[in-house]
């Protein structure tokens, strides 16, 4: 039998995923690290907590396979994007993995919009200037870590660290490339005024290319530690928001994915790169013809996470008594609140945030609480402001690529009910989940053979993708939701103006309590 591996590796854990010949999913592993939060703005990962969830995870699903009989064609890569590892000389880490969701270059961000070089980098990267791109964190090194930062001789990904310590590799495939703020999506090589402006030299960083690169010649040491062979094709693959619309047979022009795990997104595909005047949206490369046009938000599934674990307490014992999953009971209540949580409204800017407002001093807050309202309301409204904000997304995106006419919905978040039909209301589109949950594996696998050539083109994943259940919207609903959306948008305008002086106040007396 011939097998597939595709590795997703997300902000959290690392989830490895084992199909067989026809991509259904044989077997599935899911090893988790920790997201380091040791001073305000701070979101770093371990590499050898990462490197050993991705270890145990290919182990895991190999186990029971017998390579006298049974091939392992190739492992394929999914990627988290925008994460930044400085190394030395010889290749030793100067840094953790500086994350996505890091967002100490808050104010060299703020100067590169104030001076106007962020707009000029943006036209040609297509990455919004905002803390979570590495032409940002590299700015924040320079002057904060300047020891690091001459000490810098490499600067990797996650991805690309572990091709390096399997393979001895320094690559990064575009659609990585192409989330930093450092790479011309038009020339598809790396920006000279990027790099002018970081300081960065070209040798610094890794050799561009396509998402089909293949490795082979593993480390024997590792093959035999892993239990796979040494001949085994490496893939490298893409990131995780351009393989996730692929995942979802979300290729055709106007059907949209929205993605809901621990952030959220929302992106369309077209066959060339986009830049919105306005700044708002992401073009990130799928491969050279394929892009992805949309907008990322910080703060998804890990908003739900943070109302489960500080407000409902007593229902998460509940839910231990009764064997039942904390957020399905969650859920279950918030069904019970009438659409629009009887006019409360919550913006979940509890991380910052990137699209719609790219605002990394964002914060959270409930509006229009009464008597009346209860936790049920609260968690009803956490629900709909994580997608009412992911709407905000949408009309921005609307602007730069034409109207949507259909929601392909992938992540956590799609195997909710609730929020699926939650998401149909606000958008009034039909929201489609593929049976495929596992979009951002299978993806990488179709990517994986393309490049062996086993496969011609990419659109050949709707065979793959499986039957979907569509939602539709709820006029009843969806026109609560028409009232309140216009408001939930100005109220989000109206607070940017405070939001750098809360947040400077935290980070003061946050700092003042760790001294």
């Amino acid at each position: 039998m011939d097998y597939t591996i595709g590795v997703d590796l997300g902000t959290t854990s690392t989830k490895v995923v084992l199909f067989d010949k026809a991509s259904k999913v044989i077997k599935t592993a899911n090893h988790g690290y920790t997201l380091y939060r040791d001073e305000p703005d701070m979101a770093e990962e371990d590499l050898d907590e990462i490197f050993q969830a991705f270890t145990e995870g290919i182990i895991d699903v190999t186990k029971g396979l017998n390579f006298a009989t049974d091939k392992l064609i190739a492992v394929s890569f999914s990627s988290a994007m925008h994460s930044l590892i400085a190394f030395d000389a010889d290749w030793q880490p100067l840094t953790r993995v500086i994350t996505w969701a890091d967002t100490r270059a808050v104010n060299y961000t703020e100067e590169l919009k104030n001076n106007g070089l962020g707009k000029e980098i943006y036209a040609k990267t297509g990455t919004p200037i905002h803390p979570m791109a590495p032409l940002s964190k590299l700015l924040w090194l320079k002057n904060e870590k300047p020891d690091i930062y001459k000490q810098a001789a490499h600067y990797l990904g996650i991805k690309e660290y572990i091709f390096h310590r399997l393979f001895g590799d320094n690559k990064m495939d575009i659609s990585i490339a192409s989330g930093t703020g450092l790479f011309n999506i038009f020339e598809l090589d790396w920006d000279a005024q990027a790099l002018a402006v970081t300081g960065v030299k070209k040798e610094q960083l890794p050799q561009p290319v396509e998402p089909y690169e293949i490795a082979r010649n593993l480390d024997p040491e590792y093959a035999k530690f892993i239990g796979i062979p040494a001949d085994t094709a490496f893939v490298y693959g893409a990131g995780d928001g351009p393989l996730s619309n692929l995942g979802v047979n979300a290729i055709q022009p106007g059907v949209a994915a929205v993605t809901i795990g621990t952030s959220g997104a929302i992106r369309v595909v077209s066959n060339k790169p986009v830049i919105d005047p306005k700044g708002r949206t992401f073009t990130y490369a799928l491969d050279k013809d394929y892009w992805v046009v949309g907008g990322p938000v910080n703060n998804g599934g890990d908003v739900f996470r943070w109302a489960k674990n500080n407000l409902f307490d007593a229902e998460d014992s509940t839910a231990k008594l009764l064997h039942m999953d904390t957020y399905d009971l969650l859920t279950s209540i918030a069904a019970k609140v009438p659409a629009g949580a009887d006019g409360l409204l919550f913006h979940p800017y509890l991380g910052g945030e990137r699209a719609p407002i790219w605002d990394a001093n964002a914060r959270g807050s409930f509006f229009g609480l009464t008597h009346e309202h209860t936790r049920a309301h609260m968690v009803r409204a956490v629900l709909e402001g994580i997608i009412f904000n992911i709407y905000m997304v949408s009309l921005a995106l609307e602007e730069v690529v034409g109207d949507l006419h259909n929601i392909q919905a992938t992540g956590g978040f799609a195997r909710s009910p609730l929020w699926r039909q939650m998401a149909a209301d606000i958008f009034e589109q039909p929201v489609t989940v593929p049976e495929a949950f596992e979009s951002g594996a299978l993806a990488a696998t179709v990517v994986a053979k393309k490049a062996l050539g086993i496969m011609d083109r990419l659109e050949d994943i709707e065979e793959l993708v499986g039957q979907s259940n569509t939602y539709t919207p709820n006029p009843e609903n969806y026109n609560v939701y028409r009232e309140l959306v216009p408001i939930f948008i100005r109220l989000s305008r109206q607070l940017q103006t405070e939001y750098a002086n809360i947040a400077n106040f935290q980070r003061k007396y946050n700092n003042t309590n760790k001294d």
